[in-house]
């Protein structure tokens, strides 16, 4: 393909235009691009159609250096910042275009300096920054087009002189022609000659009044354009302003419906949104909620009639004696598992600890980081640690212990779906701790560790560790001696849409119980955090689980509602029923995701007429009492200023001695936080970030050296990172792709032989 032949320079000197070679990387090496000279900017495109939209870099040539490596080669750098590379089709080429580029370095230059001494008010500090933008950058766009009109009057008034000048000698010449009278056909030219300059001289002389009456124009305008821009902008601050002060009153408009919405609601209804819970649901007074109609009910519970409760008193139909109100209370049986567990009687090793340093007030603005980052991956924006708590995802992760001794009394449930109705709570109890916990956990390092070691207090020890890093995942193994093992690996997605940020947890969780071999599965919802943009930050939960049995076919089928302005509902409600395999009810469930749970017997259920929303029929399920399954542990004193840890998860970065390497325990950047040290902690995790990186190129490299010594391994991943204490395979339940406990940990421990264990702090 042969070259477009390159532009010459315009007479000004200032302008110029063709294709050159610009390096690009190891893998292109020098590609074609399209570049412009111009007002001492050197601009490149990919192609010549790409002038109009899209310009792919920018140097300014006033503060630039210009350096020849060879015959065709030469080097453009602004201050280490940018650095071109750039090579021209030959010689001669080149040679045109360093005389092009240093013409115009010069005269960017002079403008500077020339710009520099003018005293000219309206300088860029003068001008207050639009937000998201630099303000300077914008002053200095306006003034180097200004610089611009000042350089092109210059020009026309040295025409001007240029003309006058020549004019004046011409029209002389002329006149020495005509004295000379000649005559024939030599005179007939001369005196049309002269005719022609004549009026030539008035054309001149027209077009020099117009642009003297064009440069005193724009000396007169100019101030004024300037101070019209200036206006102009802060006019444009002020409408942001105003902006931001009228989303404040909408959302103080929204709270004052709210309020008035459920005060009408509570008298209308005194009693029937459950026992305390009406006051609950107006904690908060800043609180914003979905902008939702309400929706129905899929099914309605009423008390059982009470020949139910005369039969189930002696055992009538099977039913089990332990769910019926008139025999012992279910809240008195975790006493009697106490009795019979012998672990309950072993002291704990060490007292933990019940408080750690209150959270610094550092004050930063979110939405100046995120405004930037709408649609994007969480995981992939930089943030600091002004917006995280001192933990890492992999102790959230065992923040789901927290009330395991659902699965404590699971294990010793005689009957599968009665067992279901503890799992069940399992998955609703996880969601309590994030009801006040608006800070972001720490995204884990590849190859990062957690153990939580309870054995001792309660019979379970957890390990977790980060096996993969895009996408990241965690994956969890949990096993108790009172006969359950949990495992999960967790796969967090993130969008931020503006107004609020989705959190969607991607993976299933597996709890096994060794009684009954029962294995039950189930997922996580959406997490959704609102008021990104102003106000207070508030956590809702929505979305749908089943809870599934597959070594009975039992299933439950819980509904997390969504917050809506019009719901007469208690807040935060979670709802479900537990069925056999043949879809037949046997336990409701109801509650909220923030403070307890309850479950109760279905004795019978009929489809209702009334009621229904589309034409759907609601189900009617007649109960025994309700019983309270699951209640919230209530919150440490002082909560509120240690990020609102509930009492375990201040004990989950206590320092310990014995763990790995690699645990979260040790990450320096996350033990600087915790101590308030916020700024030396956002410089380490930068730190972290980095050498994080650079083992992933390391690895990358190694993956690429063995393809390419190996035929037999074309196709493979370019990252062959393997995770240490889990086995990548697919799960036997689900066909999943997922890590698995293989074992070695807690031996390893036991040792105290950590050789495996890789760098990362």
């Amino acid at each position: 393909m042969s070259e477009p032949k390159t532009p010459t320079p315009t007479p000004a000197g200032d302008t110029y235009k063709g294709w050159v070679f610009k390096w690009t990387n190891y893998i292109k090496g020098y590609q074609r691009r399209w570049f412009v000279l111009s007002n001492g900017l050197l601009s490149y495109y990919r192609t010549q159609a790409e002038m109009g939209h899209t310009c792919r870099g920018t140097i300014n040539l006033a503060t630039a250096t210009i350096t020849v490596d060879d015959a065709c080669n030469f080097v453009i750098s602004n201050g280490g910042a940018q650095t071109y590379h750039l090579k021209a089709s030959c010689e001669v080429e080149r040679q045109r275009w360093i005389t092009a580029l240093e013409l115009a370095k010069a005269k960017a230059a002079r403008m500077q300096a020339e710009s520099d001494d003018s005293g000219d008010d309206f300088s860029p500090s003068s001008t207050p920054a639009a937000p998201g933008q630099g303000g300077a950058s914008q002053n200095s766009e306006v003034q180097s087009a200004l610089r611009t009109l000042g350089s092109k009057v210059e020009d026309l008034s040295t025409c001007n002189d240029l003309i006058s000048k020549h004019g004046s000698a011409l029209q002389r010449s002329l006149s020495e022609l005509d004295s000379l009278r000649l005559t024939g056909e030599a005179g007939d030219k001369i005196r049309q000659v002269t005719e022609r300059a004549t009026l030539f001289r008035i054309t001149s002389n027209a077009m020099i009044n117009a642009c003297r009456d064009f440069l005193a124009l724009a000396q007169a305008h100019s101030k004024r354009w300037q101070k019209a821009l200036q206006a102009e902008r802060e006019q444009r601050v002020r409408l942001e302003e105003t902006l931001e002060q009228l989303a404040k009153q909408h959302n103080h408009l929204e709270r004052a419906f709210r309020g008035a919405a459920q005060a009408n609601a509570t008298a209308d209804n005194k009693g029937a949104a459950g026992p305390g819970k009406g006051e609950a649901s107006d904690e908060d007074d800043d609180n914003e909620f979905f902008d939702a109609m309400e929706e129905a009910p899929e099914f309605i519970t009423v008390p059982a009639d009470p020949q139910f409760h005369k039969r189930s008193s002696s055992n009538i139909s099977g039913f089990n004696s332990e769910m019926c109100p008139d025999d012992q209370s279910l809240n008195e049986e975790p006493l009697a598992m106490n009795q019979e567990s012998p672990s309950q009687e072993l002291v704990p090793l060490k007292k933990r600890r019940t408080r750690i340093p209150d959270k610094p007030n550092y004050s930063l603005n979110l939405w100046s980081i995120m405004k930037n980052c709408i649609g994007k991956e969480l995981s992939k924006i930089p943030m600091p640690v002004n917006f995280n708590e001192p933990i890492s995802m992999l102790q959230r992760l065992s923040e789901d212990l927290e009330y395991h001794e659902l699965l404590d009394k699971a294990s010793k449930c005689q009957s599968s779906l009665e067992q279901m109705c503890y799992v069940a709570a399992f998955s609703v109890s996880s969601y309590s701790t994030t009801v006040h916990r608006t800070g972001k956990p720490f995204n884990p390092l590849l190859g990062e560790t957690y153990e939580l070691d309870r054995r001792r207090e309660s019979g379970y020890r957890s390990l977790c560790e980060q096996v993969s890093h895009h996408p990241p995942a965690a994956a969890h193994h949990a096993i108790s001696d009172r006969g359950w093992t949990l495992r999960q690996e967790i796969t967090v997605a993130s969008k931020f849409r503006g107004k609020y940020l989705s959190i969607m947890p991607l993976g299933t969780i597996h709890a096994i119980f060794e009684k009954g071999n029962n294995h039950y599965t189930w997922k996580k919802v959406t997490t959704t955090v609102h008021n990104i943009i102003v106000g207070k930050l508030w956590i809702d939960q929505s979305g749908e689980i089943d809870v599934v049995n597959h070594t009975t076919g039992d299933r439950c089928h819980l509904k997390f509602a969504p917050y809506s302005y019009f719901s007469r509902d208690v807040a935060r409600k979670v709802t479900g029923v537990v069925m056999d395999k043949d879809g037949k009810a046997h336990y409701v469930l109801s509650g909220t995701w923030d403070e307890k749970m309850e479950f109760s017997r279905v004795m019978q259920s009929s489809r209702g007429g009334e009621n229904g929303t589309e034409g759907k029929q609601k189900t009617v399920y007649q109960t025994l009492k309700a019983r309270e399954v699951w209640r919230r542990n209530p919150l440490p004193d002082g909560a509120e200023t240690m990020y609102y840890f509930t009492a375990l998860a201040l004990t989950l970065n206590e320092p310990e001695d014995s763990v790995a390497p690699t645990d979260s325990r040790r990450r320096p950047d996350q033990r600087l936080m915790e101590d308030g040290r916020w700024d030396e902690a956002n410089a380490e995790k930068q730190r972290l970030e980095e050498k994080q990186r650079s083992a992933r190129r390391e690895r990358e490299r190694e993956a690429a050296s063995k393809r390419t010594s190996s035929q037999s391994e074309e196709g493979a991943p370019h990252d062959n990172y393997q995770a240490l204490w889990f086995e990548h395979c697919e799960d036997p339940i689900t066909g999943e792709p997922v890590h698995i406990y293989k074992g070695g940990y807690w031996e390893a421990k036991d040792r105290g032989s950590w050789e495996g264990c890789p760098d990362i702090f």
